[in-house]
């Protein structure tokens, strides 16, 4: 057939086409073809580097075992429950302060958060978060009642919690209050010989006080006690009067979380009238106004908790004496207060805001203190969601500028997808019709344009040139980096590397190293990175050789405390320490470099085994003579019975004195000859002292890092001569305290999965 006349838009005029109708069919379908096999390869290559990041990099969620449904990611943030103890409110410590141990969770010692979603959730009642925490406090007996977001109404209800040791140890009791409303900021107090809460549901608008018929769990409504959305309301007694503290955000013109109103009465069940000077505040969302907890007496002197909600929702609390409060006047002062903050940021269960705090006085004098925080500012889900989304289409927006660049894709809009009018033209009133300009037309040019912008590129840009490769190489360099941050933002939740509690317990340990004056490069990096771990209490740095460093001269987040040796000697590593106020004691080489994640599972690991050696090198002994060799062999045979203490979790209580009893003094001898094997004696003496078939645990890192290796200032450089030193030390330690090679354990034996 002949050729025939075609309209097209691109040169902005009629264009013939040649060729027959299945010649142009056949080459439509080999570009789409090449097209489509590019695209496919295209997100499969970059999805393998996705899910490559996400196995090795992304921070795995430390309650995904959670059998029930709960701690699901929650816009309103991941807050948790902490305790404080202190002589007088403006003295509070956190309970990692106290140095209270508990055995049977292997927290020595206990550290906040003392209560968290998963709390709850293991308890049978699914939370997203708990936050507002109330003390109601009956002789020695503790309740704590809270927010909770029901993490299938996804409301917030009122639970409760029971302590009988001051608020280290609790039992979830069930949820006390259930509107079909949202409920938070549960304000329990006493008056006349009953118990009453006025908890917070303003999406209901009004105040509701509800009176407590069989505490702690059954309640009922004694009486709507104001018609008024007031947020965050605390009723407290001064001079004869019922005052009550809270906030309308629901007026024109009122300044977010910066309004304040009071309300006075003769009794909870009112009627109670309006201060004067209402609204006492409205100003800026930094300043205070919304309240933050129950106000408490002290000396005599009423205060006021509130929150600072700059930063974000939540930022921090802060405190405010009352000097003036009448039905006409009122007057506060903004005093010193802050808690203990942590440097950890995001690793901290408190890092980015804490907004509530209740303290009273316990039997014994001591002040308590309840305090929520969270790790991460208000939105940040939302806000992580909008930029994993944000990152995957500037990918697929990058693949199709690399497909451009390549050739692989001819145009950016294929011009079949753009409306066009196909309609007879056998009369001269058709064709004018269709020849005027309408929204068909152009749109069909604008694409015309955009694929002619893209053949403009693709002959600027010629990807063998030079220029052109760089640029394409750029290209596809931030397309794996945006493919990497949007698994990051869409499947990494917050990023926090968690801690893993046990039992219902979270607690701390010290992290040990022996280094000299040499490796200074590596201890930098190393006391930076470790100090900001979730359970990390202090760094003891051992210092073999040359002059010590000062503490401050490292960026931690912990204290560092130096450790001057003598004698430079591979025995100091183990040398008994009163200072060290923990359990358990991580000893880890200062060229080492792994995740807190790794680290933190180390930790949960060794609670449940305290008695054995927890670490992250795994080595067989055996063979006849014994011969030490690498991870490989432990691998190829399916077991270990040694784990290097270069990385690697012990009871410091047990280990130290172990290691320099008057048994192992020949070992310590043959560690000085050789100036090696310290980590093998203590594997032995571990051993000898076992009465089970085990004496170490393995758990195997997502990635570790030699620094030595950029630093030139390994130990061990030449690795045969290294392992046959250590091989005349295994043979001398099985003659001084018998074998190993009877106490091989497999990998993968273990239920949590770390050990494969």
């Amino acid at each position: 057939m002949g050729s025939s006349p075609t309209p097209s838009t691109g040169g902005g005029g009629w264009r013939w086409h040649g060729g027959g109708k299945n010649s142009n069919g056949n080459n439509e379908a080999c570009v789409l073809s090449s097209t489509f096999a590019y695209f496919l390869s295209s997100f499969v290559v970059l999805g393998v580097i996705g899910s490559l990041y996400g196995r090795y990099m992304v921070t795995p969620n430390v309650r995904r075992g959670i059998a029930a449904l709960g701690c699901l990611d929650d816009s309103e943030g991941s807050w948790a429950l902490g305790v404080f103890y202190g002589d007088s409110p403006f003295s509070l410590r956190p309970i990692e302060a106290m140095n209270v141990w508990k055995d049977k969770s292997a927290a020595w010692p206990v550290a906040n958060p003392v209560m968290t979603c998963a709390s709850l959730s293991d308890a049978g009642f699914p939370s997203n978060f708990v936050a507002d925490p109330f003390l109601y406090i009956q002789g020695d007996v503790l309740y704590l009642f809270y927010e909770t977001k029901n993490s299938v109404t996804w409301h917030g209800d009122i639970g409760v919690a029971q302590s009988v040791d001051k608020g280290v140890t609790w039992k979830q009791l069930g949820i006390a209050l259930d509107e079909e409303w949202h409920l938070s900021y549960p304000y329990v107090f006493d008056y006349n010989g009953n118990i009453y809460m006025v908890p917070e549901g303003s999406l209901n608008g009004d105040i509701r006080l509800y009176r407590a018929t069989n505490f702690p769990l059954e309640w009922t409504l004694e009486k709507i006690i104001l018609k008024r959305p007031l947020i965050d309301s605390s009723i407290v007694a001064h001079e004869g009067k019922l005052w009550l503290f809270g906030s309308d955000n629901s007026w024109i013109g009122t300044e977010q979380n910066g309004q304040l109103e009071i309300w006075y009465s003769d009794s909870p069940l009112g009627p109670w009238k309006p201060h004067k000077k209402n609204p006492i505040y409205n100003t800026y969302k930094t300043m205070g106004a919304r309240n933050g907890g129950r106000p408490f007496v002290y000396n005599g002197d009423l205060y006021r908790v509130g929150q600072d909600c700059g930063a974000t929702y939540g930022h921090k609390t802060r405190l405010f004496k009352i000097e003036v409060l009448t039905s006409d006047e009122f007057k506060e002062v903004n005093v010193p207060f802050s808690l203990e903050d942590s440097n950890k940021g995001i690793n901290a269960w408190n890092g980015a805001r804490n907004h509530h705090l209740d303290v009273q006085q316990l039997s014994s004098g001591e002040w308590i203190g309840v305090v929520d925080g969270d790790r991460v500012p208000s939105g940040d889900s939302i806000r992580r969601f909008i930029l994993g989304s944000a990152s995957v289409v500037a990918v697929a927006a990058l693949i199709i500028l690399v497909g451009i660049l390549v050739g692989a894709v001819r145009g950016i809009v294929p011009l079949s997808w753009c409306p066009h009018n196909m309609g007879k033209r056998s009369d001269t009133v058709a064709v004018l019709a269709w020849e005027r300009p309408n929204l068909s037309s152009k749109l069909r040019l604008l694409c015309s344009r955009l694929n002619r912008a893209s053949s403009t590129l693709r002959a600027r840009t010629r990807s063998n040139t030079c220029i052109g490769s760089v640029i394409l190489a750029l290209t596809i360099m931030v397309a794996v980096a945006l493919t990497c941050a949007g698994v990051k933002y869409i499947y990494g939740g917050s990023g926090a590397q968690e801690a893993y509690p046990l039992n219902g317990h979270y607690s701390q340990f010290t992290l040990l190293t022996m280094t000299y004056d040499a490796r200074l490069w590596n201890l930098n990096m190393y006391v930076k990175h470790y100090s900001r771990c979730s359970s990390v209490r202090e760094i003891v740095v051992v210092w073999n050789k040359g002059a010590p460093p000062r503490p401050s001269d490292f960026d931690s987040a912990v204290p560092v405390r130096i450790r001057v040796e003598e004698k430079n000697s591979l025995n100091n590593r183990f040398r008994v320490d009163p200072l060290i106020k923990t359990r358990a004691v991580l000893e880890l080489d200062d060229d080492i470099m792994m995740t807190c994640d790794d680290v933190e599972r180390g930790f949960r690991v060794w609670r449940e085994n305290p008695d054995r050696i927890v670490g992250f090198y795994p080595r067989l002994v055996d063979g006849a003579p014994l011969k030490y060799r690498g991870e490989k062999h432990a691998r190829k045979h399916n077991g270990y019975n040694v784990i290097l203490t270069g990385a690697a979790f012990f009871d410091s209580q047990v280990a130290f004195d172990r290691y320099w009893s008057e048994e192992a003094a020949p070992g310590r001898t043959l560690v000085d000859t050789f100036f090696n094997c310290e980590d093998v004696l203590m594997n032995y003496l571990y051993a000898n002292a076992s009465s089970g078939s085990s004496s170490v645990e393995y758990v195997r890192p997502a990635w570790a890092i030699d620094t030595s290796k950029f630093s030139g200032v390994a130990i061990s450089r030449n690795t045969q001569a290294h392992y046959g030193i250590r091989s005349k030390c295994l043979q001398k330690f099985s003659e001084m305290y018998g074998s190993l090679t009877e106490r091989k354990l497999e990998f993968g034996r273990r239920n949590d999965g770390w050990d494969v």
